[in-house]
């Protein structure tokens, strides 16, 4: 038992030497295995701690007095990351690491953000500028680029698009803050499509325009208020053009499942009525002088 006893003291003896070995050291501040292991602990403990806190003041505090889940959402995101900011400070400054110290660490951090970081950076700030501003939220229907799609999530450094196709596109926060972006419902969940149509010359327009609007009135995701309209744009080569315009909130994301379904109606309603729809049509007229040279 002595035997055991002796030999795990010199165990602990030998353990705790390697952990207070010194790394390096930072004016006068020993950098230790033991410190390095602390930091760790601590930093991951931090990070989830944070996380929880922030789901806590989301759920059971935010919610209950503000409605609008961006608003929710951007808050706790700010919230959380000052948590981690203050931990941090306290992590280190517990680990032996005066503040002249960290501000040696800050300055070494500044440097390689400016060498190496800056696409980071300007992601991270834009993300700041963009829960502070709002100028998308999640939920919102947006177009920037070449991509369009669903706001999902908004993070400090990307945000998130869902696709019509359900594809998940991760865009940096600096192409909304730099790039023109087009967001369908800023201020409203209401849109308006105009779709084209075409009739022969033959036809009456009042009555093109009486049949086209029973239509789009039939159609449960046209909205009646503001209510559809056939706008006539102009004489085509071979048609008289119209775009169809109505108003939409459930259709935002599938405009073209909209317009598939009343050209389906519309193509109906037109084959009742007789109403032609045209399509391009060439004369070919032969001169005279031509006809006796080809008789020769």
């Amino acid at each position: 038992m002595e035997a055991f006893q002796k030999g795990f003291e010199d165990f602990w003896k030998k353990f705790t030497d390697l952990l207070n070995i010194v790394i390096f050291d930072i004016k006068g501040s020993d950098f230790t295995l033991l410190t390095l292991l602390f930091i760790i602990i601590s930093s991951v403990l931090l990070v989830f701690i944070s996380k929880r806190l922030s789901k806590l003041l989301v759920n059971k505090v935010l919610n209950r007095y503000i409605k609008d889940i961006g608003v929710t959402n951007s808050i706790g995101t700010i919230f959380r990351y000052l948590v981690i900011v203050i931990g941090f400070i306290t992590i280190f400054q517990s680990a032996g690491f005066d503040l002249s110290t960290l501000g040696l660490l800050a300055g070494a951090l500044g440097v390689g953000i400016g060498f190496g970081l800056q696409n980071v950076t300007n992601n991270f700030i834009s993300g700041i500028i963009i829960l502070f501003e709002r100028p998308i939220k999640v939920g919102d229907r947006i177009e920037v680029g070449d991509i369009n799609g669903d706001v999902q999530s908004i993070s400090m450094r990307s945000t998130t698009v869902i696709t019509n196709d359900n594809i998940s596109v991760i865009v940096p926060n600096s192409e909304f803050i730099n790039s023109q972006v087009i967001n369908w419902s800023h201020n409203d969940r209401r849109v308006r499509f105009k779709f084209p149509i075409g009739v022969s010359y033959n036809e009456d327009p009042e009555f093109v325009k009486k049949l086209v609007l029973e239509v789009a009135k039939e159609d449960v995701g046209v909205l009646n208020n503001p209510g559809p309209d056939l706008w006539f744009t102009g004489y085509g080569d071979s048609s008289l053009d119209f775009n169809l315009v109505v108003w939409t909130s459930d259709y935002i994301q599938r405009p073209s499942v909209l317009k598939s379904r009343l050209y389906y109606a519309i193509f109906k309603k037109f084959g009742e009525h007789n109403i032609e729809i045209p399509f391009p049509q060439r004369d070919l007229h032969i001169r005279s002088g031509l006809e006796k040279t080809l008789i020769k």
